[in-house]
């Protein structure tokens, strides 16, 4: 037995009705009122109490169910000592009825009393209890001391098999408890999880758009501070309504993601391939899991827009690649000596860090880099260090201005390998 365990009460689930179910309940009630009435009777039958003395079974009775009430509230509260007065209330009241000659009715209180004790007091006072009862009930029946043995044996193992059931309801209940805690938590968590995706999404789609956006509507306002012509002036702002209508339908397309109503990958990314772009399908084409879905859109996008930016009218490459259990995309541009476009300074609302925290949610990886170096060599899954190398801005959005002189006319290549 662990150390303290003699001390110890038994848990409040275990001292309550707590789980307990309602038949249960029900026939306690009856069992309850079943050994009231064999009190009563058995005391009349001792035909020991007349006149004035029979009220006093009733009486008897009234006092033993008020200290029985009182023992199962400060049992909970886990009062020792004033359980312990009531338990001893209820000895007394068995030696009164003993002592007016109803010997039966004494030692049924006194049975009664051991197995209150036995179960719900810690055990080495119930045992105590117990032990005085029994010294008790054999001083006052000596003549029938094998009774009393086999009678006080039962109370023992009677009142500690009650004790176990009622820890094992307790035990079932404290289990059941946590077993909703935990799911009330798991709910949670992906609900918080969920909100966090579709604000990944939304933030990715308006970033990337919005920013465009600002670029050509601040060019617009410099060029009609600065007296340009009308016409350049006019292409800025029907730039600007180009993006924000490619904006809208990227949006679009990002709560039919969240809804699960996609277009294929493949079909996206041939929707995606214009002025120079090709696309390359390998494998066998499935059905992709959402995240992993919208991790391929994304990269693919914003690759896409970067070597606009940064090599334009350089040839563009998307290879999709469905592999077993992963599925690779491949964004490889051949490099160009052409300065970057003006919205090479404007940078992304994704970008290369996006990206890679996108790859790396969904336990994947990102590499990105002068085409050289990514996907073979030492070092080819160094994303940061290709990020360096290749001239990337604080947030990994863009490439430095080929005019620095700077990996002039070399490619670069951004791959994606996502579990699908």
């Amino acid at each position: 037995m662990p150390i303290g365990a003699g001390t110890a009460w038994p848990s409040r689930e275990a001292l309550t009705r707590v789980g307990v179910p309602p038949v249960r309940t029900a026939l306690d009630y009856l069992l309850a009122g079943a050994l009231a009435c064999w009190l009563v009777v058995t005391a009349y039958t001792a035909d020991v109490f007349h006149g004035r003395l029979a009220v006093l079974p009733v009486l008897g009775l009234i006092c033993f169910a008020a200290a029985v009430l009182l023992f199962y509230r400060w049992t909970v509260a886990g009062r020792l000592l004033p359980s312990l007065g009531l338990l001893l209330l209820v000895a007394l009241l068995g030696a009164g009825a003993d002592a007016a000659g109803a010997g039966a009715t004494a030692a049924l209180l006194w049975v009664l009393g051991g197995v209150l004790a036995m179960d719900r007091l810690p055990l080495a006072p119930a045992l105590g209890i117990w032990a005085a009862l029994f010294a008790t009930l054999a001083l006052a029946n000596s003549e029938g001391l094998p009774a009393v043995v086999v009678t006080m044996s039962a109370v023992l193992l009677g009142g500690y098999t009650l004790r176990l059931d009622a820890q094992a309801r307790a035990a079932g209940f404290r289990l059941l408890a946590e077993e909703r805690a935990a799911r009330a938590a798991e709910a949670e968590s992906a609900a918080l999880a969920e909100r966090a995706r579709i604000a990944r999404e939304i933030h990715d789609v308006l970033a990337h758009s919005l920013s465009a956006q600002l670029v050509h509507l601040e060019a617009a306002r410099l060029q009609i501070e600065g007296g340009y012509d009308r016409e350049q002036v006019l292409r800025r702002v029907v730039e600007a309504r180009g993006m924000a209508r490619q904006g809208l339908a990227e949006t679009r397309q990002a709560l039919s993601a969240l809804r699960g109503q996609m277009v294929p990958v493949e079909d996206y990314l041939r929707e995606l391939a214009v002025d120079g772009v090709r696309t390359e399908v390998v494998g066998e084409p499935r059905l992709l899991p959402v995240e992993a879905s919208q991790a391929v859109r994304r990269v693919a996008q914003e690759a896409v827009t970067n070597a606009r930016k940064h090599a334009p009218g350089a040839d563009v490459t998307m290879r999709l690649e469905y592999g077993q259990g992963v599925v690779t995309l491949e964004v490889r541009d051949d490099g160009t000596d052409a300065p970057g476009s003006e919205l090479a300074a404007s940078g992304s609302g994704f970008g290369l860090l996006g990206m890679r925290e996108r790859a790396e949610l969904l336990g994947g990886s990102l590499e990105a880099g002068p085409s050289a170096s990514v996907g073979g060599g030492a070092g080819a899954h160094d994303s940061g260090a290709h990020d360096s190398a290749a001239g990337r801005d604080a947030n990994g959005s863009g490439r430095r201005a080929r005019s620095e002189g700077e990996g002039e006319g070399e490619g670069f290549t951004v791959r994606l390998r996502v579990p699908a």
